[in-house]
């Protein structure tokens, strides 16, 4: 995590609460954009909606992954998850006090995000896969070049 205590101080915190949003959040529990920006995408979506299913996670982020940001907000007390399902809830120990102040200023707040401009350098992209199940026309595709091959190198063995 990134915490930076003197942003959370009791002054830099009025100013902060004025006008709060998702960037400060997830700049909080990550350094790195992409990963904010994932984070925050989640967390925008479940604030939207009340509640947020996998299967309802947005497509530009792989759900493995979803699971993964939304199970790390869980542990950190943003949501909670109940019935197959993550919801906002506001659960922080003492050392959070101010920043928990902070992030339910911001779930109260009706202000709309652009996640695009805020996390302007994130990668957008999915990452390709690094292997895994393959699919079923490409496997049998492999499988035939490797029986051709196995076929002319005992070949030209027995030669």
């Amino acid at each position: 995590m990134a915490i930076k205590y003197w942003e959370f101080e009791d002054a830099p915190l009025k100013e902060k609460l004025k006008n709060p949003n998702i960037r400060d959040i997830a700049k909080v529990f990550f350094d790195s954009e992409t990963e904010a920006y994932r984070f925050s995408a989640l967390l925008l979506e479940t604030k939207r909606k009340g509640s947020l299913r996998l299967r309802d996670v947005p497509k530009d982020i792989p759900i493995a992954t979803a699971k993964r940001y939304l199970d790390y907000a869980v542990q950190v007390g943003l949501l909670k998850h109940e019935d197959n399902s993550y919801m906002l809830t506001d659960r922080f120990t003492r050392p959070f006090k101010n920043i928990a102040t902070y992030i339910k200023g911001w779930m109260d707040s009706g202000a709309d995000e652009d996640l695009n401009i805020e996390f302007a350098n994130a990668r957008l992209e999915r990452q390709a896969k690094r292997g895994g199940r393959r699919i079923a026309a490409n496997a049998a595709a492999t499988d035939d070049n490797n029986v051709s091959r196995d076929s002319s190198a005992s070949e030209q063995r027995t030669q």
